[in-house]
C-alpha cells in the first residue's frame, strides 16, 4: 500500500471559457468538479495505475462532503481515511482558456485545524504507517498546522523505516528537509527559493546537503533532473505538448512512487514520471492522464546522466 497525505485537501473546480479577458464578464462552457489537493490527485494516479493506495488528511463542512462523495464515485478509487474537521474544506478554481491552453488557478487557504485535530491525524498516521510501502506527504499545510508539521510526520515515517517523500514549498520545505526525507519533489522556482541557487543541478546538490537523500526537480515542459546518491540524470518528453499543466508535478510524485514499489531503477523511475506528467497535461484535469499518451511516451522518453555543475 502506497500512503498519501494531504493536510490541505481542495475541492478542484475547472471553469473553461474560449478567453480569459481580465476586468470583463465571462461565460463558462464547462464546468467539472473533482476531489484534489496534491496528495489526492498523485493517489488518484497510483490507483490508475493499480496500486493500492490510501488517502489521509483533513477534510471536513459540506465542502469536504463533496469531497468525500466524489472520491468514492472515481472509477479508480484510493481508500478514504481522511480525518474529518469542523471548518469547511477549501476549494480551488482553475480557469482554462481555451483560446490560449493557459490556465490561471485561485487557491483557498483552507480550513483552521485544532491541536485536536492535528492530534488525530497523527493517531491516524501511526496506525496506517506499518502497512505502507512508501509515504507521499504532499501540498501546503492549512492555517492552524504548525510549520515544522511535516518535519513530525517525516521523522515518524523514517522510525518505521517507511521511505518519505516530500512535495511542499516555502519555509514547510525547508524544515522538512531538515528531516532527512527520502525524496524531495520541488519545481525549480521552488528548489531555488530553498537555496539560493538559479541553476537548478547545483540547487539539486545542495538540496541534498541540506538534508534529502534524493532531489528530483521539474524543469517543467523540459522534464525532470534528479540528483540522487547512484548519480544524475536529466530525463526529457520527446516534444513539449500544449494542454493544462495543472496536477503534472503530482503525476511526477506518482510516477516515482510507483516505480519505487515496482522495485524499478532510477532511470526507469524518472522515465515513468515523465511520460506520466506529460499525459497529464494531455488530460482534462489534474489527478488523471491520457492513458494512450503515457504508453506511447513511456517508450519515447530519454534518460541521459547530467554533466556535473559549472
Amino acid at each position: 500500500m502506497i500512503l498519501t497525505v494531504t493536510l490541505n485537501t481542495a475541492l478542484d473546480l475547472s471553469y473553461a471559457v474560449p478567453a480569459l479577458v481580465p476586468h470583463t464578464s465571462h461565460r463558462v462552457g464547462e464546468v467539472t468538479e473533482r476531489p484534489g489537493g496534491k496528495g489526492v490527485n498523485v493517489a488518484r494516479v497510483l490507483t490508475a495505475l493499480g496500486h493500492d493506495t490510501v488517502v489521509t488528511g483533513f477534510a471536513g463542512g459540506p465542502t469536504g462532503t463533496v469531497l468525500r462523495e466524489l472520491l468514492g464515485t472515481l472509477p479508480h478509487r484510493p481508500t478514504d481515511a481522511l480525518v474529518t474537521v469542523a471548518g469547511n474544506t477549501r476549494r480551488t478554481v482553475a480557469v482554462v482558456d481555451r483560446g490560449t491552453g493557459d490556465t490561471t488557478q485561485l487557491n483557498e487557504p483552507g480550513p483552521h485545524i485544532t491541536a485536536g485535530e492535528w492530534a488525530d491525524l497523527l493517531l491516524t498516521y501511526r496506525e496506517l504507517l506499518p502497512g505502507a510501502e512508501a509515504v507521499a506527504l504532499c501540498g501546503s499545510l492549512p492555517p492552524g498546522i504548525h510549520v515544522g508539521a511535516y518535519t513530525e510526520l517525516i521523522r515518524l515515517a523514517r522510525a518505521a523505516g517507511v521511505p518519505v517523500l516530500l512535495d511542499t514549498a516555502g519555509e514547510p520545505l525547508r524544515r522538512g528537509i531538515a528531516a532527512r526525507p527520502d525524496l524531495v519533489k520541488p519545481n525549480t522556482d521552488e528548489l531555488a527559493q530553498l537555496t539560493g541557487a538559479l541553476e537548478p543541478l547545483r540547487a539539486a546538490h545542495d538540496a541534498r546537503r541540506r538534508g534529502a537523500h534524493s532531489v528530483v526537480a521539474s524543469l517543467g515542459a523540459e522534464g525532470l533532473i534528479a540528483v540522487t546518491p547512484d548519480g544524475a540524470w536529466r530525463a526529457a518528453p520527446p516534444a513539449a505538448v500544449r494542454g493544462n499543466p495543472t496536477g503534472a508535478g503530482d503525476s511526477v510524485v506518482a510516477g516515482l512512487l510507483s516505480a519505487l514499489a515496482e522495485g524499478l531503477g532510477w532511470e526507469d523511475r524518472l522515465r515513468r514520471a515523465v511520460a506520466l506528467s506529460t499525459a497529464t497535461v494531455l488530460a482534462p484535469a489534474a489527478g488523471e492522464f491520457d492513458r494512450a499518451a503515457y504508453e506511447d511516451l513511456s517508450a519515447r522518453v530519454t534518460v541521459e546522466p547530467h554533466p556535473p555543475a559549472d
